[in-house]
């Protein structure tokens, strides 16, 4: 009887995750489809040069690090199904405009609404987990979430790419714009409309009552750091891949008796994550809520990367090369549930908006600098071989600095050994 009870429960708490997860989705059609076309297309909307649709690409992620921090403050005052609606309306808003306005500096705006919807929507969803979850769930609902929005990025990617060619941006940015839409009524009717601030006090202990004084202590300033870097490092193998392949393998490939060049597999290769994100993520999650913690899958995973890493600049056999390529995209999807998992435990002890925040702005940030910082050191002579083999190391070090050093306790739960651990 109480075991039924407990499945009805874990049902009620992944309806929301889901429905939050699916709206994110939909919003996230229209960005995902511009990274395909709009280096083909710039033209057909009003930009001069390259570096315009190189600016546009960007300047979403870059906008966010002042906003987030606002948007924080924001959902201290506000419920969550205000801000996911206004994060709706603003993806709706921006995608149906890609159809309407044409030129650099009317996309400038665009671009920088999307990327306040998006802070919207990915504060939203941390918050909506860590409400709807406990130390017993929380890795699982985390995952869950995270698989499920990345699909967006993968159907706005291919849908994108074969209709624009076919029917043309405007009608196909329409479209999503009007999909974008259905998420409405379900934010309005599941999501709580309770201020998204207020936690579930009965499921806390006293001690983690938010104060001010005691925010900024060392799980939380660890966490932070540890958004920064791997995001940052993550970045060096999206955008010089094809760079890699092209230095690698300079002569023309056949794999499968299919020719390919280094841009198509590389966006193969990074297709392939989008496709297994929503179960491999959500299995991860739900593993780390295990009675062993989430430490040893992420020290494991980060492990895995650096030794990835450490592969990629050398010109190994085709196949075992792209073999280690995914596998460090499937660790990559491992990193990320694990880390907003443990950031979201973290956050439960302390004030779960401000560090989610902290979280949010030091992961964008990584985003935002890895791009600039990887193309200022591929100039140099073997540039793009130390990159490599210093992410690895800085992975390496990472998972040094995660290493249990404090036997759990007992009558605890997972994630609060992993706390206890790290501390």
């Amino acid at each position: 009887m109480n075991f039924t009870a407990s499945e009805d429960q874990l049902r009620k708490n992944q309806r929301p995750v889901t429905i939050i997860a699916v709206v994110t989705a939909l919003c996230l059609l229209g960005d995902s489809m511009l990274y395909i076309v709009l280096p083909i297309y710039w033209k057909e909307v009003g930009l001069n040069a390259l570096w315009e649709v190189g600016v546009l690409l960007s300047i979403n992620r870059f906008i966010r690090l002042p906003m987030t921090p606002l948007i924080g403050l924001l959902y201290k005052r506000m419920s969550l199904r205000t801000g996911l609606i206004l994060a709706i309306l603003l993806a709706v808003a921006t995608t149906i405009g890609y159809s309407l306005f044409k030129g650099f500096i009317i996309w400038l705006v665009l671009r920088s609404l999307w990327g306040i919807a998006w802070s919207f929507l990915r504060m939203g969803g941390y918050l909506t987990v860590i409400r709807y979850s406990d130390d017993t769930n929380r890795g699982h609902l985390m995952g869950r979430y995270n698989g499920i929005f990345r699909l967006g990025s993968l159907v706005g990617m291919l849908i994108g790419g074969v209709l624009v060619p076919l029917v043309g941006m405007p009608i196909v940015s329409i479209a999503f714009g009007v999909f974008m839409l259905l998420g409405l009524p379900y934010v309005a009717v599941y999501i709580s409309g309770a201020k998204a601030n207020q936690s579930d006090v009965s499921l806390l202990r006293k001690e983690r009552i938010d104060n001010r004084a005691v925010i900024w202590k060392k799980p939380v300033l660890k966490i932070v750091a540890t958004g920064l870097f791997v995001y940052l490092l993550q970045t060096v193998l999206s955008v010089t891949l094809s760079l890699q392949i092209e230095t690698n393998y300079p002569q023309p490939m056949t794999l499968i008796g299919i020719a390919v060049t280094s841009t198509m597999l590389s966006g193969v290769l990074q297709s392939a994550r989008w496709g297994w994100e929503p179960f491999l993520a959500s299995w991860i999650g739900l593993r780390s809520d295990g009675s062993k913690g989430r430490l040893p899958l992420f020290g494991f995973t980060l492990i895995c990367s650096a030794v990835g890493y450490a592969l990629v600049p050398w010109q190994l056999p085709i196949y075992l090369w792209c073999t280690i390529i995914l596998l460090i995209l499937a660790a990559s999807t491992a990193i990320s549930t694990l880390m907003d998992a443990l950031a979201s435990d973290v956050a439960r002890f302390s004030s779960v908006v401000t560090v989610m925040t902290a979280y949010s702005v030091a992961t964008d940030m990584g985003s935002a600098l890895g791009p600039m910082l990887v193309y200022l050191a591929v100039s140099l002579p073997n540039g793009i071989t130390y990159i490599y083999l210093g992410s690895a190391l800085i992975f390496l070090l990472i998972a040094l600095w995660y290493r249990p050093n404090v036997k759990p306790k007992m009558n605890v739960l997972p994630s609060e050994r992993d706390l206890a651990k790290t501390e």
